[in-house]
């Protein structure tokens, strides 16, 4: 499963699940640029890491501005093998209360932005006849989820889109699959967890294996994606849950 000598994009790279499949890139030998928003968070984490991680400060829902990043990372970096689209925004309110600008808002950044680094990574993979994509998708795709109407849409669009996008890139020797985390231990989710004891034991009584899942489940799943162990793998919607997308 090496992947030494390869280098990877990862927006959103600098916290949370994003900056799990960082620190496991980078384990791996892998050239990791971060993208992100936050300077602070994108400093901490290429001191913690070292010269293998590089961050890009870059709001992704300037989507004009997404072809200059991309010509630029690969001027900088020579090639771009892998890109993971982890960066996302999350809203938590009933549908009925929910705006016109703040659904756009979030379909901007979780799914608009995601098709349009996509295509600009995915037109240097074709010249190089080989790259590997993967999306993050969430239980919020899997089944209903109350009061997270747009970023339910967007994590389905995500997931259509793994499924059209591998099948359109396949021939030119890029892989597209789709990760689906299930309820993992984060900052954030301890907190709204924790906030809501009701919500809390709902999902841990839907989860087959019992326990929540930590971020290293998710980067780990990742780092197989795009190794060549999984090169006849393309196009699946993984979901790394303990089972709670079957459970009852």
């Amino acid at each position: 499963m090496s992947n030494n000598n390869k280098t990877a994009i990862v927006t959103g790279g600098a916290s949370g699940l994003g900056l799990s499949i960082t620190k496991r890139f980078i384990s791996g030998g892998i050239r990791t640029i971060i993208i992100g928003r936050n300077k602070k968070k994108l400093l901490e984490a290429k001191e913690l890491m070292g010269d293998l991680c590089i961050p890009h400060q870059f709001d992704l829902t300037h989507l004009a501005d997404i072809p200059t990043l991309v010509q630029k990372i690969k001027k900088d970096t020579e090639t771009i093998d892998i890109l993971i689209n982890n960066a996302g925004i999350h809203l938590k309110k009933h549908l009925l209360e929910v705006t016109d600008e703040e659904f756009q808002r979030v379909i901007l950044t979780n799914l608009n932005a995601v098709f349009s680094i996509s295509r600009e990574a995915g037109r240097i993979m074709k010249k190089q006849k080989s790259g590997n994509i993967i999306h993050i998708s969430s239980m919020a795709a899997q089944y209903g989820i109350p009061q997270v109407i747009a970023y339910t849409a967007a994590k389905s669009g995500i997931e259509g889109m793994t499924r059209a996008m591998a099948v359109e890139l396949s021939p030119y020797g890029i892989r597209v699959n789709c990760i689906a985390p299930g309820f993992i231990t984060t900052d954030m989710s301890n907190g709204a967890m924790n906030n809501d004891p009701q919500r809390k034991q709902k999902a841990l009584s839907r989860t087959p294996m019992g326990k929540f899942g930590s971020p290293e489940d998710v980067a780990d799943a990742a780092y197989f994606l795009v190794s060549d162990a999984a090169k006849y793998i393309t196009g699946v919607v993984l979901p790394v849950d303990g089972g709670n997308s079957i459970g009852f």
